[in-house]
């Protein structure tokens, strides 16, 4: 499954966001362009291609026909309680649904994942739960909400402090290395990487609904 994201960005590395860190957070800002925002928050978002599911009357007819039920995930809100030696994130969320027969009282239960990832690709933890929407005889639409937490170690979450060293080093004006970005350097954005988890959530989908989600 692809991990390419759209994510609520909870490590930046920009220009001008020193006014909106946060105490405890690693704030550079040199004079020469450089500052950096890093936070051992991490990101919260929706994996490519699993932000929806559809499900099918009959499993060997995906035509518009035998469509039976589309939902959505929306609505993504996510906290962090970064206080103690181990970070806590929370997303809350909706999930919107629609079916094609309205005809009689149903429930409908859909499983979705929480993952979380270390520097974009090593997966640390997943876990699967189960989302359940009810529809009312003659209702089209349901909606339910539904959460997701996950834990990371703020050991793991933080710079080495030789690394830090590196890019909080006074640099004065006239010197060879102040006009470098200590951000560019290898090591420190092989740190920086190692440091970055996001949290994603997104429905378990099976190998016919992902690839329905990718080509269609």
């Amino acid at each position: 499954m692809m991990f390419r994201t759209r994510a609520l960005p909870a490590l930046a590395i920009m220009a001008a966001l020193a006014g909106c860190a946060r105490e405890g957070e690693l704030v550079v800002e040199q004079g020469v362009g450089i500052t950096a925002v890093l936070s051992t928050c991490p990101a919260v978002g929706i994996p490519d291609y699993t932000g929806d599911v559809t499900t099918f009357r009959s499993a060997d007819d995906s035509s518009t026909a035998s469509l039976d039920v589309t939902a959505a995930i929306t609505n993504l809100r996510a906290t962090c309680n970064d206080t103690g030696e181990q970070i806590y994130s929370e997303a809350v969320f909706e999930v919107h649904a629609r079916r094609n027969d309205v005809r009689g009282s149903r429930t409908v239960t859909l499983p979705y994942f929480v993952t979380v990832l270390r520097g974009g690709s090593a997966v640390v933890s997943k876990r699967v739960a189960d989302v359940t929407l009810t529809f009312a005889d003659g209702q089209e639409r349901a909606t339910a909400t539904a959460k997701a937490g996950s834990f990371v170690n703020r050991a793991d979450a933080a710079l080495p402090e030789d690394i830090r060293d590196k890019i909080t080093k006074r640099r004065r004006a006239g010197d060879a290395e102040a006009a470098l970005d200590p951000l560019a350097d290898p090591e420190v954005k092989a740190a920086i990487a190692r440091t970055r988890f996001e949290m994603l959530v997104g429905f378990q989908l099976t190998e016919s609904q992902l690839a329905y989600n990718v080509t269609r």
